[in-house]
């Protein structure tokens, strides 16, 4: 074979390559690897969409629960003040009773207290607590309303409590209104 003859050959292969890349051939079967690769592609398709709309799903009914969480958030709470409140009717009621004032006042004075005590224990129960008095004064618990001349403080100290202040846990609810010395 002539050197003519090899290059023409090569040309030849190399063009019957390049058609059988170009067309797409079937296997013994029949079947299109084209049209397999369609179909996968429309499997995969339709599971993204159903994953998408699932994951839709997810988060709506993740937003529709974290709204009745927030909704109902002090329902435990308040559950617990129901307990304080029949205690002051009951106190309200028994002042109706009393035949003299003194027993009344007394009456009074019991109820006052034990409706105290339930605040307390309800409080603690969902940790609120009592702002700190004896530490000294603290700017992010007390609120310094005046400031008045003292003997008897040193500079700084708390001298009197308008208001009591509470936190819950380590937030504050409500800061001490407080007057300090000077």
């Amino acid at each position: 074979m002539s050197e003519e003859e090899k290059k023409q050959t090569q040309e030849e292969q190399l063009e019957s390559q390049e058609e059988n890349e170009q067309t797409p051939q079937s296997d013994e079967e029949g079947s299109d690897p084209v049209k397999e690769l369609e179909e996968k592609v429309s499997e995969l398709e339709d599971l993204r969409l159903r994953d998408l709309a699932e994951f839709e799903n997810i988060k709506k009914r993740l937003e529709k629960e974290k709204q009745q969480s927030i909704a109902y958030a002090h329902e435990q709470f308040a559950r617990d003040l129901l307990a304080v409140i029949d205690s002051l009717d009951n106190a309200q009621a028994s002042m109706g009773e009393s035949e003299s004032s003194d027993e009344a006042l007394e009456n009074i004075k019991e109820g006052i207290n034990l409706t105290m005590d339930q605040f307390k224990k309800v409080f603690a129960k969902h940790g609120i607590e009592l702002v700190d008095m004896e530490s000294g004064f603290d700017p992010n618990f007390h609120e310094a309303v005046m400031r008045v001349d003292s003997d008897e403080h040193n500079e700084g100290d708390i001298v009197q409590v308008f208001q009591k202040g509470y936190k819950i846990k380590d937030r504050v609810l409500r800061p001490a209104m407080v007057s300090i010395s000077k």
